[in-house]
């Protein structure tokens, strides 16, 4: 039987019209020609979008196959679940993407096919100048407003706008209408799901001279309009000097640590996400035996209990997990 140790997969692009050339550039990942990358998915395990095992005993495996053969190593009391809950990705918008809505888990149930509801938050990497995020939207927008809005091309008007720079952090539920910003570079942290609405694109014509699909019936069902304007998370303090929680919800809690001597994880009993925002970081037991940088990702079995994270100079990293 294979004992599970901390592993790095292999990243996945997604290229579509918005998307640049800094999840190379900046976060060193081997895109290739072209010039749309838009997003790099870290870890995930969502149908045919499979996360790869790139180092040690399990390389070459999905992680749909290490869920279902190694389940109760990888995600230890939490471990009664039929694929990977959570999915890391990076986002490189240099134009403003589609504003968007997520269903919540009873409503994506209901899909064919069926999926997971999409909690997710945003930290902001890299932004420049008079960068906005949009999340949520502003007070008295109820669905009529936002249904006339969208009809008219003017569904800006009605959207709550953020400024953000560097080390920003969004937190949003699943029914909050929300779009990134050009010239923002952004992890995020999800719920495994990939059902979105498009319920305004900018009024953007495609390279085919067309615009966009829209979803607005569905995105305005999905819609929560109680929620009003999203503020920026305020990080809290723990009993760890080090960390500071970024988000804790039911889906999933999210800190940011700072250091620059090693410093021990412990599991808890479930498995970590952990990512490099800042510094190079080498993980106790990771196979390829060699330190990392900004943007590398690696998965921390529950089975693993406790690892010593060793720096190199000053890191910043996120740390993502299950709640109890």
């Amino acid at each position: 039987m294979i004992t599970l140790y901390p592993f790095r997969m292999r990243p996945i692009f997604r290229n579509y019209p918005g998307g640049g050339r800094r999840l190379g550039s900046v976060l060193g990942k081997p895109i290739g020609e072209g010039p749309h990358f838009a997003e790099s998915w870290e870890i995930v395990d969502h149908g045919d979008a499979q996360s790869v095992v790139a180092n040690g005993a399990l390389a070459g495996k999905t992680l749909s196959q290490v869920v279902a053969e190694h389940g109760e190593q990888l995600l230890g009391i939490r471990h009664a679940q039929a694929a990977f809950p959570l999915l890391y990705k990076f986002l490189d918008a240099q134009r403003t993407l589609s504003v968007q809505v997520h269903p919540h888990d009873d409503m994506a149930a209901q899909l064919t096919p069926p999926d997971m509801g999409k909690t997710e938050a945003w930290y902001v990497l890299a932004a420049e100048p008079d960068s906005l995020v949009y999340a949520g939207l502003k007070p008295g927008t109820d669905r009529d407003t936002l249904a006339r809005a969208i009809a008219q091309g003017v569904c800006e008007d009605y959207l709550h706008a953020i400024p953000v720079t560097a080390g920003d952090c969004v937190f949003l539920p699943a029914g909050t209408v929300h779009a990134i910003g050009g010239g923002l570079l952004v992890a995020e942290i999800q719920q495994a799901s990939d059902t979105t609405f498009r319920l305004y694109d900018w009024n953007f014509i495609g390279a085919d001279g067309q615009p966009r699909e829209l979803h607005v019936e569905q995105g305005l069902a999905a819609t929560d309009f109680t929620t009003g304007p999203v503020a920026l998370q305020t990080p809290v303090p723990t009993d760890r000097s080090h960390v500071v929680r970024l988000v804790d919800c039911d889906k999933f809690v999210w800190d940011r640590w700072t250091f620059d001597k090693p410093v021990e994880l412990q599991t808890g009993g479930g498995c970590h996400i952990i990512s490099v925002l800042a510094g190079e970081l080498s993980v106790e037991g990771d196979p390829a035996a060699q330190s990392a940088g900004l943007g590398q990702t690696w998965l921390i079995p529950a089975s693993v209990e406790a690892v010593t994270l060793t720096p190199r100079g000053p890191v910043v990293m996120l740390d993502a997990y299950l709640p109890d």
